[in-house]
């Protein structure tokens, strides 16, 4: 397939362009820059400037594009951005896609595979969250709910419009576990507060395999892209005995509170996401228990990202 790919110079964007690669398609980039060579497109999504022509000639379209969230304090400005960032690029792209249907376009890309994330369901306890389980009343929930509603125009349109509500992604070279994997270096892990809550989960390999089995499986709607929900305190428990490090006094969620402010919710909350509508399409992961993926990522620590 041709695929268009926007967010492509993130941990997970750049990880999917070199898979996509690999397995034998064609990738176009979206790059907010002076393209550099063929596989590379120009895009502005505050001005709404998009090459028409080189997202007709792609055959589907991967949008991960979106300001970090856990890079900088979340003050109202970075709120703002967080959210500004996501709705204008969806929008973009799902606009886009909805024309070249109602042109009649002889092979429009019928496919968007579009970000999203499980802070849709907010702090639910130990409740198995599928789905079909309403969104919840938080920030990140909210975000959610704009970004996902960003994508109608593609839906209305007759585009498979998937949104990839992806869990806390694991890498050995940076994301979420980073701040798990560095005192492991040393020797030592830490849980953060009381460990009882979920965390839901996958590796950056199971992330873009699923990203692409995606591209071609008949699936529309909301995907919770885990591969497992773990007790935060289970996963560092099986990180430390990967690492052969010990567990160390916990960080008191008063602490974390003050310290991340808006975003501790993301750290102390539970979500006990379930990947029903991924495993139902016939996905397995390659790392599907936290001692599975606590060994690759000690053994890909040292690779090239």
């Amino acid at each position: 397939m041709r695929v268009l790919v926007a967010g492509s110079s993130g941990l997970v964007g750049t990880a999917l362009v070199q898979h996509l690669r690999e397995s034998g398609h064609d990738v176009v980039r979206l790059v907010r820059r002076a393209p550099r060579s063929p596989g590379e497109s120009a895009w502005d999504p505050v001005a709404g400037s998009i090459d028409t022509a080189v997202v007709a000639s792609c055959d589907a379209v991967v949008d991960l594009a979106g300001v970090a969230v856990a890079s900088r304090p979340l003050t109202a400005a970075r709120k703002r951005d967080i959210v500004t960032s996501r709705v204008q690029t969806a929008g973009l792209l799902s606009r886009t896609l909805a024309e070249l249907a109602a042109g009649r376009d002889d092979s429009p890309p019928r496919v968007l595979l579009q970000a999203s994330g499980i802070g849709a369901y907010g702090d639910r306890g130990d409740t198995l969250l599928r789905e079909d389980e309403p969104l919840g009343d938080t920030f990140f929930a909210g975000v959610v709910r704009r970004w996902e509603a960003a994508t109608a125009p593609a839906q209305d349109a007759g585009v498979r419009v998937v949104h990839l509500r992806t869990g806390i992604v694991l890498s050995a070279h940076g994301g979420a576990a980073a701040p798990l994997l560095l005192p492991l270096r040393a020797g030592v892990a830490t849980r953060l507060g009381s460990g009882r809550q979920y965390w839901s989960w996958i590796s950056l390999l199971d992330e873009v395999r699923a990203i692409t089995h995606l591209l071609t499986q008949p699936v529309e709607g909301p995907a919770n892209l885990v591969a497992r929900a773990d007790r935060h305190g289970d996963l560092v428990a099986a990180l430390a005995h990967a690492w052969g490090a010990r567990v160390t006094v916990p960080v008191p969620a008063p602490l974390l509170r003050v310290a991340l402010r808006d975003f501790s919710s993301e750290v102390l909350g539970s979500i006990n996401a379930d990947a029903a509508v991924l495993r139902a399409s016939g996905f397995v992961p390659r790392h599907g228990t936290a001692t599975e993926v606590a060994h690759w990522l000690r053994a890909s620590r040292r690779r090239a990202p």
